[in-house]
């Protein structure tokens, strides 16, 4: 970081060796003067026609004002060279090359000395604003502050050489620095840092967004978001990350990476599957009738099931180094049976598979064969009742015809028995008498 104090004190040995020897204020400054005016150092007001409410206090304080109104300068040196209205500076050589830039505020040794034409500028600090020359809104808060910036506009900076750093002059624009060191090196513009070390080495980047002690810290990418100490530390030129935790570092030069911290490991028995489109949008499936229409039975529309690929593989080694096995399906062979069930990226191209859409046509197709099987028993238990009923039916005839043997046994014994009586009154011999 360049320091360039020893220029002050070189500045006012000039104006000092180049003054004229008569004052504006008649007596020489001791106290007030009309028009409300009030002028107290060597020199100070020298200036002055008709400006009016004008306060100067030390040497050379608002030597060059004539016109100019409602100006205040306390310190030795503070807007000496103005000629604008409305600027306010306390410090010494505070706002010390002001020309024509109105509505500034610089309370502090040299906040704000190159300040030329710019204007609705505060420095508050040593050397807040040092190098500014031309750039309007800033606000610099803490010594260093925004010092070396020149033309940069709308820069908010909070903390010891908050967006301090030297960058041929720039500090870049809309930016937001609180915290010491916060953007130190910053020349980009649109980045919010609030944290010690906040986006410190960012350089380029624009549009991020960092949040805590040191993150960011080595960033110079754009679009980047952290928030936690140390998150996205290690990002270097990556862009379109997230970091979201305590000590989610990230990696060097990665970018479109997200990281939430407090998720892995964590357990939750309630709840529902979150999801991301293709925008990046995250959400839960809902499954009340309140958010549907068309509702109608799946019936043969899973029948596609039968028609997919499932392959095994391993991820390129720039997604998983360790090369672990996966099961899964293809997306591209997926859009081929049914376009439908493919997530697709910003580009339209797919990008990963619906399974939760191949899940409810799993369960369709499993409870079709579960029908299926549940008829089909129906079917063989009515069966085996019949088949049950008819060896009722087959015992029961056996026993009758048993019963109607038997009988038939008995009475063929009986008839057995006639018989053989029959056959022995048959053989038995007739006598005849004669009585002649």
């Amino acid at each position: 970081m360049k320091i360039q104090t020893p220029l002050i004190f070189i500045t006012l040995v000039l104006l000092c060796l180049a003054a004229p020897k008569v004052f504006g204020v008649v007596p020489p400054p001791d106290g007030g003067y009309p028009n409300f005016t009030t002028a107290e150092g060597q020199n100070a007001l020298l200036s002055l026609t008709t400006g009016a409410a004008n306060t100067a206090l030390g040497a050379y304080s608002l030597f060059s004002t004539t016109t100019a109104s409602f100006n205040t300068a306390v310190g030795a040196g503070a807007l000496d060279l103005n000629t604008a209205d409305s600027n306010t500076a306390v410090g010494t050589a505070a706002l010390l090359l002001n020309t024509t830039g109105t509505e500034n505020t610089a309370i502090g040794t040299a906040a704000l000395e190159f300040s030329d034409t710019s204007e609705q500028n505060t420095a508050t600090g040593a050397f807040a604003l040092f190098s500014h020359i031309s750039g309007i809104g800033n606000t610099a808060n803490g010594w260093h502050a925004l010092f070396s910036d020149a033309s940069g506009q709308l820069n908010t900076a909070v903390g010891i050489n908050a967006l301090a750093s030297d960058n041929n002059g720039f500090n870049g624009s809309f930016n937001t620095a609180v915290g010491a060191s916060a953007l130190f090196s910053n020349m980009g513009g649109d980045n919010t840092a609030v944290g010690v070390g906040a986006l410190d080495d960012n350089v380029v980047g624009n549009e991020n967004t960092a949040v805590g002690l040191n993150a960011l810290l080595r960033n110079t990418g754009s679009n980047n978001v952290a928030l936690g100490s140390n998150a996205g530390s290690q990002a270097t030129t990556g862009s379109n990350n997230v970091y979201i935790g305590y000590n989610l570092e990230g990696t060097a030069g990665e970018s479109n990476a997200c990281y939430i911290g407090s998720i892995v490991g964590q357990t939750s028995f309630l709840g529902s599957p979150v999801f991301i489109d293709g925008n990046s949008k995250l959400g839960t499936l809902t499954s009340s009738r309140r958010f549907k229409e068309e509702i109608k039975p799946m019936d043969k529309a899973s029948e596609v099931l039968l028609a997919l690929k499932p392959v095994t593989f391993r991820y390129k080694k720039e997604i998983d180094p360790a090369g672990t096995p996966q099961l899964g399906l293809v997306a591209e062979d997926v859009e081929k049976v049914n376009p439908d069930l493919v997530v697709r990226d910003k580009e339209g191209k797919p990008y990963s598979v619906r399974y939760d859409q191949v899940n409810a046509m799993l369960l369709n197709e499993f409870l079709k064969e579960h029908r299926a099987f549940v008829e089909e028993q129906r079917q063989v238990e009515q069966q085996d009742r019949r088949i049950q009923e008819q060896h009722a039916t087959i015992a029961q005839l056996r026993k009758e015809i048993e019963t109607v043997v038997a009988r038939l046994k008995q009475d063929e014994s009986k008839i057995q028995k006639v018989c053989a009586q029959l056959e022995l009154s048959k053989s038995v011999p007739q006598t005849v008498l004669n009585d002649q």
